[in-house]
């Protein structure tokens, strides 16, 4: 169920994207959103130069909750598109109370934190006539400390509202 709704969402977003006017990511200096996926939260992004980012966010899955803290590489697709895609880099740290039947992949109960390192690579898309962007992303992560695993379902759509010039 949930990969066909990433599916829906992912067609969606470049549906959206082929009917409407953009402007480059780069034209706003923060963003401030929501994150939809596997694990939804909320993000803030902050461009430090013309092509980079860092990127902190909360989400929550499974009863606790997930802090990341990313840096981000920005480009456009093409030469005159204003279609940008990104990819970065990051760590994260996360507390857990866990309830076997609540998470698929652990039989135990028992709360936890871990620390590890995340991925992220994605595209973004602004709007000319509103202050309001849309990235769609891929972010693997690899749990370093505590429950060590690798995992990469997390894709999300976030929708954020921008402002400041770059």
């Amino acid at each position: 169920m949930m990969k066909t709704v990433q599916i829906v969402v992912f067609i969606v977003f470049v549906c959206f994207v082929g009917v409407s006017k953009a402007n480059a990511q780069r034209d706003y200096r923060t963003g401030i959103g929501f994150r939809a996926g596997p694990m939804a939260g909320l993000s803030v992004k902050h461009f430090i130069s013309q092509t980079e980012a860092v990127e902190i966010s909360m989400s929550s899955r499974w009863n606790g909750s997930i802090f990341h803290g990313l840096y981000e590489v920005h480009d456009n697709i093409m030469k005159e598109s204003r279609l940008n895609w990104y990819y970065g880099g990051g760590i994260h740290v996360g507390y857990w109370k866990l309830e076997s039947n609540l998470h698929p992949w652990f039989a135990e109960d028992g709360s936890y934190t871990s620390i590890g390192i995340d991925g992220i690579a994605g595209m973004e898309y602004c709007l000319v006539d509103a202050p309001i962007s849309f990235s769609f992303d891929w972010k693997p992560m690899f749990n370093v400390i505590n429950k060590t695993r690798f995992r990469m379902d997390d894709v999300g759509l976030t929708i954020r509202v921008f402002f400041g010039n770059a």
